[in-house]
């Protein structure tokens, strides 16, 4: 692996103070019922948890703008929530964060997403989500792009966090890298494999392996196979790059101009993946603001991913944990 100078490492993380990203995508609440398991249920073969502690925090591309904000940046947010209990929680815990609402719509036909997931002993026991799923509507779409142009000036780059609940479209895609044609920020994209068509053009898409594999059905297996997936996807999408997340084996980047670059986990130990990937791509986005290189960009992300998932629960990292990793 290529060598990193460090002190451009650090004046790059020294720049997300005074750098904006726009994020867009799917908003949602993940809760966390914590507790502890002593005995199996007398009327199921089913564990009992004895809950200790509960907490929400906010989760999809709500928790991509958490991260950018936990880095020192600003972070602006838009999407659809519910006019409901849990959107009334989310504006808040949006305002206690810091981070600007105004790009957010209430929707009284939709509910507000939440993931509740129980987890015991440090072991995830089940997930329940509570969910809409439906295509935003062209006033809703409208509305978002709406709020994306007049913010247009005041961005460094463009983050669209894709969770398949129906607020990343094929045309609110196309109208965002419109939008961005006079500007040229960098759009990165958290994909999901159904949606692969909708980001040509793009920056930067940062699917897992799996994700990776599934969108063009090919298992990645090996090197071989994952060198072939990179190259055919960014030949597909027409993209600058993609960064393919390879849990414990560290991430892979592929860049258009041929270079491919694989880069080892950080991690000293694994508690919780929860939101690492919006970890991943918070990061990339602050450092492609700041003009970074996409390696210095990978390289920054990786530690950030590292450091995330030694934590439990959707998590953040700090400027401090980010720069003490990188020494």
């Amino acid at each position: 692996m290529k060598g990193v100078d460090i002190n451009q490492l650090r004046r790059v993380i020294a720049g997300f103070k005074s750098t904006k990203v726009l994020v867009v995508g799917d908003l949602m609440l993940d809760r966390f019922v914590w507790g502890n398991v002593e005995r199996i249920s007398p009327e199921a073969p089913v564990p009992v948890v004895k809950i200790s502690s509960e907490s929400t925090m906010m989760g999809g591309a709500s928790n991509v703008a958490n991260n950018i904000r936990a880095l020192g940046a600003e972070a602006l947010i838009t999407g659809i929530i519910g006019d409901d209990i849990a959107g009334e929680e989310f504006l808040q815990m949006v305002k206690k964060q810091g981070i600007n609402e105004d790009g957010i719509i209430l929707s009284k036909k939709r509910t507000t997403i939440v993931k509740t997931r129980i987890i015991a002993q440090h072991q995830q026991v089940v997930r329940t989500d509570k969910e809409f799923v439906s295509q935003i509507n062209s006033g809703e779409a409208k509305k978002i792009l709406a709020y994306i142009k007049s913010n247009m000036r005041k961005i460094s780059a463009i983050v669209i966090s894709d969770y398949g609940k129906g607020i990343v479209t094929r045309y609110l895609v196309k109208q965002i890298i419109k939008l961005n044609m006079e500007f040229n920020y960098p759009i990165i994209v958290d994909p999901i494999p159904s949606h692969f068509t909708y980001y040509k053009n793009v920056t930067m898409i940062t699917p897992n392996n799996h994700e990776a594999g599934e969108s063009i059905k090919t298992e990645i297996k090996d090197e071989q196979s994952l060198a072939r997936v990179g190259k055919n996807l960014l030949k597909l999408l027409q993209v600058n790059s993609i960064l393919i997340t390879r849990g414990e084996k560290g991430i892979s980047l592929f860049e258009r101009d041929g270079k491919v670059v694989n880069i080892p986990t950080v991690a000293k130990e694994v508690f919780d993946v929860t939101g690492a990937g919006d970890t991943v791509v918070g990061a990339l986005a602050l450092c492609l603001g700041n003009k970074a290189s996409m390696y210095e960009s990978a390289y920054i992300a990786n530690h950030a991913a590292g450091i995330v998932v030694g934590k439990l629960g959707t998590a953040t990292v700090s400027m401090d944990e980010l720069e003490k990793s990188l020494e």
